[in-house]
């Protein structure tokens, strides 16, 4: 059986103004508080009371990537010399410098770092990745290079309709 999300300190109506936003975050105001049964004088302050406290993390579109020259995308796992605070602070800080690194992750496995390029090229590739192995305290990389994206969602199943029944 589905059942809603729950989360502390959002009623229903903030649930659907999120869910709502996050599929559309060009919605005007006036449609978004007919979508979601409000007037809009009381969605618009739903709305900023949400990105105060943090649960809009901000608003942006989604752009083609092939259609502007980065439709090369790549995982790189990343493994490190040492697992010390040290370490994994100094190649954050390294990383987060590159800006074809799109996403890096922290992950817990046989590797220590999950990095997303994108990418005009594989000689773009070539180049990003001989920067990456250089990062402090890199002892090892493995790539795959994405032949076909089979799905891209940002989204986050807020409604029960979004979420696959639960096992048990």
């Amino acid at each position: 059986m589905n059942t809603p999300v729950k989360t502390k300190g959002l009623d229903r109506i903030d649930i659907s103004i999120l869910d709502t936003l996050q599929r559309d975050g060009r919605i005007a105001n006036v449609d978004l508080a007919k979508k979601v049964n409000l007037s809009a004088s009381p969605c618009i302050e739903r709305v900023k009371r949400l990105e105060k406290e943090g649960y809009i993390d901000g608003f942006g579109a989604r752009l083609n990537a092939a259609k502007l020259g980065f439709g090369t995308a790549a995982f790189i796992q990343v493994t490190l010399d040492r697992t010390t605070s040290e370490v994994f602070d100094k190649f954050r800080d390294a990383v987060v410098q590159i800006p074809q690194v799109a996403e890096c992750h922290m992950v817990a496995g046989g590797f220590d770092y999950l990095l997303k390029l994108r990418l005009p090229n594989m000689d773009a590739y070539r180049s990003i990745l001989s920067l990456i192995v250089d990062l402090p305290g890199v002892a090892q990389t493995h790539t795959y290079v994405v032949i076909e994206q089979v799905k891209s969602d940002t989204g986050l199943p807020l409604k029960a309709t979004d979420s696959p029944p639960l096992a048990g």
